[in-house]
């Protein structure tokens, strides 16, 4: 495999990773409907009182809005409040120094779209991991991925990752809890274990 199409993740979890792991060149499709209650705006970090949901507020939030035209809703106070639950979540752990400024220039940056936003943290993400791949956008509706492995609306957030072959949770050591919390956002990983980040997406996929 060397080409995946999929939908836009919001910091997507470490399933996602794994399952595009092997590919050369990441398609990013931007001209679907926007899916409500899906990983397109939200993602899940563990925190203090266990599982937290990060959501992206937008300005319409119907199912008949075409991706690349929905808008982030700038009225509501979403990134210093999600700044703040990332910061009391993770500012102990071992990497959070070393990240996190990277990841607050992104947050905080004027983006109107949520698949601008989405499309930086995931190079983000891609550079956190030294993956090397070409990041594209679709132009128009991919009706047909002949020469692609679709992704589009497979790795929902309804539906547990046990139901997919892409991820098998390996452990490691989270800032809270004794109990491993399994397909974090791929922050999770990285604030805990740094450059060891991209062995353990290998260990923990399904997909080689």
């Amino acid at each position: 495999m060397t080409r995946v199409l999929v939908e836009t993740h919001y910091l997507p979890s470490l399933e996602f990773f794994c399952a595009i792991q092997n590919a050369e060149e990441i398609q990013v499709e931007a001209c679907e409907h926007f899916v409500k209650q899906s990983y397109r705006n939200h993602t899940f970090i563990n925190a203090a009182n266990g599982t937290e949901k990060l959501t992206v507020p937008l300005t319409a939030k119907g199912n008949r809005v075409v991706m690349k035209d929905v808008k982030i809703d700038h009225s509501q106070n979403w990134k210093n409040n999600q700044w703040r639950t990332l910061e009391s979540a993770y500012r102990k752990s071992p990497f959070y120094e070393h990240y996190a400024g990277d990841l607050n220039k992104i947050l905080y940056s004027p983006n109107t779209y949520l698949l601008d936003l989405n499309i930086q943290l995931l190079s983000l993400c891609l550079n956190w991991l030294h993956w090397r791949k070409e990041l594209t956008v679709t132009q128009s509706y991919q009706g047909g991925a002949n020469d692609f492995l679709d992704l589009r609306n497979v790795l929902l957030s309804k539906k547990s990752y046990s139901t997919r072959e892409f991820y098998r949770p390996v452990g490691y050591t989270q800032v809270f809890g004794n109990t491993f919390v399994e397909n974090l956002s791929l922050i999770d990983l990285v604030f805990c274990k740094g450059p060891e980040a991209g062995n353990i997406l290998h260990n923990s996929s399904l997909n080689l």
